[in-house]
């Protein structure tokens, strides 16, 4: 059987935003690397979805698995009441470990991924019409601290998608149009959240990053 690569998780890894098949980071990084892809990963997940969901479809030994998932805890957390964004914080950190446990058992390299900010340091969300956060980018530490710890315990490499992205997202123009390519190559979102092609290629390049390291 050929090597497989599987990623699991949200729409950072999907086709969708960045115009089509084959174009999503997870598509690119398996193209790049002459490897199978298992896409498992869907809009909207979040890391409930991938431990109930997708876990359980990871099959024999892979060679290679990704994970994206954390940011829609956080966004469904602030639209439900943004008191819950603590919990979710911890109920994320929670599943992460269960995922990588489960995952490391089968010995495929791992790489899991920081969330990024569309903010770009300003905290600001009235742009996706959502209320304010109190210590909403400390709470946002907390979970890309929570990744880290929980990637250390098991042994899986970090991509930093939250640093290669801070001035990709709303300080570099309009996040909020859908233009999977944009003229301007330095914003990388699109549908006030989403990946586009640039950011998609970032998403990968990172990934490959964290592969070397």
């Amino acid at each position: 059987m050929a090597p497989r690569y599987y990623a699991l998780g949200d729409s950072m890894s999907i086709d969708d935003y960045a115009g089509g098949p084959g174009l999503g980071a997870a598509s690119l990084l398996a193209d790049d690397l002459g490897i199978e892809l298992k896409l498992l990963a869907r809009d909207g997940a979040t890391s409930d979805d991938v431990v109930r969901r997708q876990l359980g479809q990871v099959a024999g030994r892979p060679a290679l698995v990704t994970i994206t998932m954390g940011g829609n805890d956080l966004l469904t957390a602030i639209v439900e009441s943004p008191d819950k964004v603590p919990a979710a914080v911890e109920a994320t950190a929670a599943n992460y470990d269960a995922t990588l446990a489960t995952l490391a058992a089968t010995g495929a390299r791992i790489v899991v991924s920081t969330v990024y900010d569309p903010t770009d340091g300003t905290g600001d969300l009235s742009w996706a019409g959502l209320p304010d956060v109190d210590e909403g980018l400390a709470l946002l530490h907390s979970m890309n601290a929570a990744i880290r710890a929980a990637a250390a315990r098991h042994g899986a490499a970090v991509a930093d998608l939250h640093g290669a992205f801070l001035g990709h997202g709303a300080q570099a123009g309009d996040i909020t149009r859908s233009d999977s390519h944009p003229a301007n190559r330095e914003l990388w979102l699109c549908g006030h959240i989403e990946p586009n092609a640039w950011g998609a290629q970032a998403i990968r390049d990172t990934w490959r990053a964290a592969l070397r390291g």
